[in-house]
């Protein structure tokens, strides 16, 4: 699996320190918006080439690992 610094980069110079993934200026949240709307990720891919998919599934694992964690600590 891609390392977490490799995926998603905050920095106040850009977008206003919105995360974004690396070498891109792609908000995450992005990503979740259009798989809420009911896009798939290879649409959201397409949309947005300079996103690898790699990374997109590494956003993604990110998150199910943080909401799973968080799940087992209560």
């Amino acid at each position: 699996m891609i390392p977490k610094s490799a995926v998603v980069h905050s920095d106040p110079g850009i977008l206003g320190g919105t995360p974004v993934f690396v070498g891109t200026r792609v908000p995450v949240q992005s990503l979740f918006d259009y798989l809420e709307g009911g896009e798939t990720l290879s649409e959201f891919l397409h949309q947005f080439p300079t996103v690898s998919r790699e990374q997109a599934l590494a956003a993604l694992e990110l998150a199910r690992e943080s909401l799973l964690a968080g799940a087992h600590s209560t």
